[in-house]
């Protein structure tokens, strides 16, 4: 059996941590109460907390954009921006609710006695407690509340996962990963903002906004109850998976099929390896063997999570399996053509100035190997 295949499967999230727009300008403050409350902040977020040393921060910022004040409380909200120094190529940041108090009653000054995720926006991982920081070549791994061995261990996969990944996708980029390792899987679903029961069983997931555009580095974000149940060879897989999204984020676009992205992924992650088609896509085996031969390669919609993991597990198997026969037959540079066009141009035009076909060309040449790779041919 697969060391990976089982529910442990990965996609691509939303972005974790969203780029802030600054605005044309705030607004001119006429009540002297708030202006003093919005000079405490200022003051009192010029320099990111100590407790965050070990983290590389650039760009720290708390800008206000609302004040609420009540007697001698105030709340303000506010939009946090900063950098991963030698990661985040825009700011990364959220939404944040400041509390002050002023000491002394009427006339006093201001001073911050709290702060935390504004209602409605997802924390940061230091919101969860302190951050352990494990720096490589090629990878930052941020942990909180995990042993130091695991986050070491984290850190030293991704040091492999890196180089792996450039070695399947030649296109530019960063050469660098961001991992984040929560406590636990209900707080790792409070980071992603969603329920957790959508990544029970997954090793991880990534964060990131597709296209070239200057934005914060993606987040690869382990579970780490779905971690534990990955074998050493598995823990490779899904990571250098998760470093392939993060490679191929400049190239991907709402355009490119998800059976491309995520079996590119995939055929990264297998790569080199001795994983058969019989180890690595077993539920698609036992489908094929049963008479269950695809009609057709997945549709973006099968890899939406929720539904029957069976099906979730076939569709992923078939994806990798569909790019796993185009860099065999048309070679890996095909492949890798294949993806940059596609997020571009129409699939059907793509395909016909790389493997010189169509779409259900490609289709039949697949379902061919399905037969032969899993059935009794």
């Amino acid at each position: 059996m697969s060391p990976v295949r089982r529910p442990l499967l990965v996609r691509v999230l939303p972005l974790l941590l969203s780029v802030l727009l600054a605005g044309c300008g705030a607004p001119a403050v006429r009540d002297p109460a708030e202006r003093d409350v919005r000079e405490a902040v200022a003051a009192w977020s010029r320099t990111p907390p100590a407790r965050l040393a070990g983290i590389p921060l650039e760009g720290w910022a708390y800008e206000v954009t609302a004040v609420r004040r009540d007697g001698d409380r105030a709340t303000a909200r506010a939009e946090l921006r900063y950098r991963l120094a030698g990661y985040d190529a825009a700011p990364a940041g959220s939404a944040r609710e400041v509390r002050l108090s002023r000491d002394g009653g009427p006339g006093g000054a201001w001073r911050v006695t709290g702060d935390a995720a504004a209602p409605g926006a997802q924390p940061q991982l230091w919101d969860q407690g302190p951050v352990e920081v494990v720096r490589g070549a090629h990878a930052l791994v941020l942990g909180v509340g995990r042993p130091a061995q695991e986050l070491s261990a984290v850190a030293a996969e991704a040091e492999r996962a890196v180089p792996a990944a450039s070695a399947a996708w030649p296109g530019k980029w960063a050469g660098r990963v961001v991992v984040l390792v929560p406590g636990s899987l209900e707080l790792m679903a409070r980071l992603l903002g969603r329920p957790a029961a959508e990544y029970r069983g997954m090793g991880a997931v990534t964060t990131g906004r597709v296209g070239a555009a200057a934005a914060p580095a993606d987040r690869v974000v382990v579970n780490p109850e779905g971690w534990a149940e990955l074998s050493a060879a598995g823990r490779g897989v899904v990571l250098t998976h998760e470093v392939t999204h993060v490679a191929t984020r400049a190239a991907t676009t709402a355009k490119t099929p998800l059976w491309l992205s995520e079996g590119f992924a995939d055929w990264a992650a297998y790569r080199g390896g001795a994983a058969t088609a019989q180890e690595a896509a077993p539920a698609l085996g036992r489908a094929v063997r049963r008479g269950r031969l695809p009609a057709a390669l997945p549709a973006d919609g099968e890899f939406a999570f929720g539904g029957d993991p069976e099906a979730l597990a076939r569709a992923y198997e078939g994806a990798w399996l569909a790019c796993r026969l185009i860099a065999a037959k048309w070679g890996d540079a095909t492949l890798v053509r294949l993806y940059e066009r596609a997020g571009r141009e129409p699939l059907a035009t793509a395909l016909a100035d790389t493997v010189g076909g169509d779409l259900p060309g490609l289709t039949l040449a697949w379902q061919a190997s399905l037969r032969q790779e899993l059935g009794t041919e």
